[in-house]
């Protein structure tokens, strides 16, 4: 039951999400860089951890551009996010450093130039020092906008092939952002740089949409060999583009159907999350984290300098993200009524802020913050509301009608499978600074959602509504199960929380309370025989459709546990989602672990 260390969690799966860390000791050993880990690990959570193939492409890059044995880079899909991470870089080392910190963007080659193309790239390095590479790797981290890795294989395929090239420096290099890097012949059709298919209907692809059968044969294959190999059986990239339609409606709630992209391409039924609602209200980016970070962003460009507000105890990056870029910001990490009494006194007292960020539920202690009070305090001192919707999801509750957007994770429970990256931005039209937003948007937004990834994101996402009611139930019986024990510190669950109240103000007539909870011990011996005995896959991420287990805490927050606790969240905390397995299978599981916290001596 158990994959090995290192190994790719799922296992067997190119692109997985997560990576196995099986014991306390080997997240101890991950956190404190120990070879013995490090050495073995084949993948890693996207954010944390350079895919492979996107390492090996960036070590073309650089043997093509840099210095190999002195200079690595990081990789984005456009010259704006791109420069996000040249400016950060060139802001933390010396003038002199700076100034051989660059930005090399790749383009199509005259011979890939000729013919149309399906699928399209922007590659765009940011080249440094390697001892620079902690700092940028911040970026990559936080921002959540480098380069997926089915894109970087893409890319470096492209590139070996000669059909990517730098582009030298002239008068029109201003122009890169706008224009896409396509990549062999043999992948070609109509496209735009976006990864996706411009001009054609949402429901009914064109025969320009699609490459030729001869297409694939520049290098002896013929397409539908092409296609299997690349996309899996009947998986066309001319449905990129519809694609994204149908998960964009599925995340306004327009699509309540657990039905196939043609059916999920017809004219939505349901009223949606909000009134007025429509999947062009949503927007769809490389990560959650991204979409945090540019609505951060979008917020900064339309309203100005200003503060930002970080409520509850919150996902790491999120704070980061607000510390890091922009004026900083005013963190209540309790999320309590008192630091809602003290925000509001620094309100009344003239102090004004650019938008409030918080999750419902928080992670990983699962409180919900008071959203209505939130609410009415930002139409009355003029803020925005963000919130984070991704533990429990907009099936259990519904959020956005407090909130001015609404992010969330696509990676997780959506997706379910752990083999695709993604996040979504959600504009409420009924929201105060809803029009100020969609123009803003319209100005500054890139799609950067790699098609290969919304083929596959669509694809996981057709049964989400399924999925999440079994999850719901199977949560329920496992967190009873452990409420009951003695050998149970806590368990930290929105349905125990003394925050339940405001939780079940947000649920949908059918919403449950989600697939993640926590749990504490006694003591540190016990949370580690739990953690290493219980028989389920063990890694970064969330909502997957197998149970996924943490030491959460120690993987967050390994060089600041004093500071976590001082907000109540013991560093000893086991994280869970459940996933799709029988509730008796489950029960067994956990009992077993049980078994063995009962066994540590006292």
């Amino acid at each position: 039951m158990l994959q090995a260390l290192g190994g790719p969690v799922p296992p067997n799966t190119d692109h997985a999400v997560s990576v196995s860390l099986p014991t306390w000791r080997s997240n101890i050993g991950y956190e404190e860089g120990e070879d013995w880990v490090i050495g073995k690990m084949e993948c890693g959570y996207p954010r944390f951890f350079v895919h492979p193939s996107i390492q090996k492409l960036a070590q073309e890059i650089v043997r093509r551009v840099g210095d190999p044995e002195s200079e690595t880079a990081t990789l984005f899909a456009s010259l704006k996010t791109a420069r996000i991470c040249h400016s950060f870089v060139v802001s933390k080392v010396s003038p002199e450093e700076a100034q051989k910190v660059r930005i090399v963007t790749f383009v199509p080659s005259q011979q890939a130039d000729e013919g149309s193309t399906t699928i399209t790239s922007s590659l765009v390095a940011v080249v440094y020092k390697k001892e620079f590479a902690s700092i940028a790797k911040q970026v990559w981290q936080h921002s959540g906008n480098g380069i997926s890795s089915r894109r970087g294989e893409f890319c470096l395929r492209a590139l070996e092939d000669g059909f990517l090239v730098e582009e030298k420096k002239s008068p029109a290099a201003e122009s890169l952002s706008q224009r896409p890097c396509k990549g062999p012949r043999r992948y070609q059709g109509k496209g735009s740089m976006s990864g996706i298919s411009r001009g054609s209907s949402a429901s009914t692809p064109t025969s320009t949409d699609t490459p030729s059968a001869a297409s694939g044969a520049e290098d002896g294959r013929d397409y539908p060999q092409f296609i299997e190999e690349r996309f899996g059986r009947n998986l066309s990239t001319a449905l990129a583009e519809q694609a994204k339609v149908a998960v964009r409606r599925r995340i306004a709630g327009v699509l309540t159907a657990d039905v196939e992209l043609p059916e999920a391409l017809e004219t939505a039924s349901a009223e949606g999350r909000v009134s007025g609602i429509s999947e062009e209200d949503v927007y769809l980016y490389p990560s959650g984290m991204s979409a945090i970070f540019n609505s951060h962003q979008n917020l900064l460009t339309a309203r100005g300098p200003l503060k930002s507000i970080c409520f509850g105890f919150p996902y790491t990056d999120t704070l980061k993200i607000l510390q890091k870029w922009g004026p900083g910001c005013l963190f209540y990490g309790h999320g309590s009524s008192e630091d809602l009494d003290d925000l509001e006194s620094r309100l009344k007292n003239g102090e004004r802020f650019l938008g409030l960020f918080t999750e419902a539920p928080g992670n990983p202690l699962l409180k919900t913050p008071d959203l209505v009070r939130i609410r009415s305090l930002a139409d009355q001192y003029g803020f925005a509301v963000v919130v984070d919707e991704t533990i429990s999801n907009f099936l259990n509750i519904n959020v956005l009608r407090y909130a001015d957007i609404v992010v969330s994770s696509l990676t997780k429970i959506f997706s379910g499978d752990s083999n695709v990256m993604g996040g979504s931005a959600v504009l409420n039209p009924q929201a105060p600074y809803y029009k100020l937003l969609k123009d803003t948007l319209n100005r500054e937004y890139e799609d950067l959602y790699w098609a290969e990834d919304a083929v596959f994101l669509e694809r996981n996402s057709r049964d989400f509504i399924g999925r999440i009611d079994k999850i719901n139930a199977t949560s329920e019986e496992i967190t009873a199960m452990l409420k009951a024990s003695p050998l149970v510190k806590e368990v930290y669950y929105p349905k125990y929380s003394p925050t339940r109240p405001l939780y079940d103000s947000l649920r949908t007539p059918n919403g449950g309370y989600g697939g993640l909870f926590s749990v504490t011990f006694h003591s540190t011996p016990e949370a580690i025989a739990f953690y290493d005995t219980l028989e389920v896959l063990k890694g970064p991420s969330l909502g997957t459709n197998f149970t996924l287990s943490s030491p959460y805490v120690v993987l967050a927050h390994y060089l600041e546990l004093d500071w976590a606790r001082s907000f109540n969240v013991d560093p000893d905390l086991v994280r869970i989602s459940v996933g799709l397995e029988e509730v008796s299978d489950l029960r067994g599981r956990f009992q077993r672990a049980l078994d063995a916290v009962e066994k540590v001596e006292k």
